[in-house]
């Protein structure tokens, strides 16, 4: 059992390689989104995806996700972390999720999950940050363009 985050319960995350390869193919669709990439042209950074108690490193350079490298490691730095409760992150991935998870700071409104770190690059890369998170998921579908456009 891991730490709990504020205010909620942490479990144990499901298997390490699922959640690898499920931000894996998460890096992929990001990369394959040239707004997206457009968007994120000048952020340069390492940032912790911790979803349960498996961290991951996303590595962002030029817009574009370089590495995705499971985790912890000793001494490995990163600008910002999030943390994300495992009972939430499946709720998250949903291609339609439910009021509370939908968001990386309504979770955090339900103590289901934290930010922590120097937050600057973060917030002033929000939109960028958020979309990158919504292209996880099981299926080929950009939540945040069907919320935006509403397809």
């Amino acid at each position: 059992m891991s730490r709990p985050l504020y205010g909620g319960v942490m479990t144990d995350a499901t298997d390490t390689t699922d959640i690898t390869a499920e931000l894996e193919r998460m890096a992929e669709r990001a990369n394959g989104d040239g707004s997206l990439i457009r968007r994120g042209r000048f952020i340069d950074l390492e940032f912790m995806l911790q979803i349960g108690d498996q961290a991951h490193y996303l590595c962002i350079q030029k817009g574009r996700v370089i590495s995705v490298t499971p985790g912890p490691l000793l001494l490995h730095p990163w600008v910002f972390a999030i943390h994300i409760d495992a009972a939430a992150w499946p709720l998250f991935c949903q291609p339609m999720p439910r009021p509370g998870y939908h968001d990386i700071f309504a979770m955090c409104k339900l103590g289901m999950a934290r930010i922590e770190g120097d937050l600057h690059p973060f917030i002033a890369n929000l939109r960028y940050f958020k979309e990158v998170l919504a292209k996880a998921g099981p299926g080929p579908g950009d939540r945040m363009q069907e919320a935006t456009h509403g397809r």
